[in-house]
C-alpha cells in the first residue's frame, strides 16, 4: 500500500503550492483518482496548471478540509 493519509498538521507544515499527488494523500484518494477528478474538472479545490505540471494550493486544501470536505 502508500503512504497514509496526511493529518492536518502534517497539511499545515506543506509548502504554499503542492502536487496534485500530495493533495491526493491529504484527500486520501488515490493518484489516479485525482487526475481523474481533475481531468474533468471535478477536483475539489482549485487545480493549478502550469509547464505541464498540475499543482494545488495548500491554502485551498486546508480550507476544504477544515469545512470537513472528503472523497472517501
Amino acid at each position: 500500500m502508500g503512504e497514509p493519509p496526511a493529518t492536518l498538521d502534517e497539511v499545515r507544515t506543506w509548502p504554499a503550492v503542492v502536487s496534485l499527488t500530495q493533495a491526493a494523500r491529504a484527500l486520501n484518494i488515490s493518484r489516479t483518482t485525482a487526475f481523474t477528478l481533475a481531468a474533468r474538472g471535478q477536483f475539489p479545490v482549485p487545480v493549478l496548471k502550469s509547464l505541464g505540471q498540475q499543482r494545488v494550493r495548500t491554502a485551498d486544501l486546508l480550507a476544504y478540509l477544515q469545512a470537513g470536505g472528503a472523497l472517501s
